[in-house]
């Protein structure tokens, strides 16, 4: 959490739900490493205001934790769920790594549901590729990631979500 923030003011569960302020900044995330998986995340905006409709799954998070780390982010910005971000230190075929993030926008148009209710998103880590769909549509795809492997996240960035499940399949 930035400034290391007490969690607590930011991450609850409820009814077996996790629940998300997106206050402070940060991210929750795995205690182990993984690598060639897919990962369901079903979750949703609890309301869409300005500046409070942002949230991402971050795959690949490397080590030291910070606000942000080096990791493919797979944007949860509202309407903008199909995009990837690679974080600093981050790179794919077409995208070196560098110092700034890297934004490799979705394609074609959104895929999301209304505020309030639930989307599914999917991701797919195998070898150095990615694969991104939202409710069942494909709509990201990067080959060569300098990162294969690392810790899985969930992003604290303004937005009110709820997270009702989150499954997690090795591909081996």
């Amino acid at each position: 959490m930035r400034n290391n923030s007490d969690p607590a003011n930011t991450w609850s569960v409820r009814d077996g739900v996790i629940h998300c302020t997106g206050q402070p900044y940060g991210y929750a995330r795995t205690t182990q490493t993984y690598h060639d998986y897919k990962l369901t995340c079903i979750w949703r905006f609890v309301k869409v205001a300005p500046h409070a409709d942002n949230s991402g799954i971050f795959v690949h998070i490397q080590s030291p934790d910070k606000v942000w780390p080096e990791c493919v982010e797979c944007q949860g910005l509202f309407q903008h769920q199909g995009d990837l971000i690679l974080q600093p230190g981050a790179g794919a075929d077409g995208h070196p790594a560098g110092k700034k993030a890297i934004f490799v926008y979705q394609m074609g148009p959104p895929n999301e549901n209304p505020a309030g209710e639930w989307d599914t998103n999917e991701i797919v880590c195998n070898g150095s590729a990615i694969g991104l769909f939202v409710n069942g549509k494909v709509m990201n795809q990067i080959t060569g990631c300098t990162i294969t492997s690392g810790y899985i996240g969930i992003q604290a960035e303004g937005g009110d979500i709820e997270v009702r499940k989150l499954t997690l399949e090795s591909l081996q």
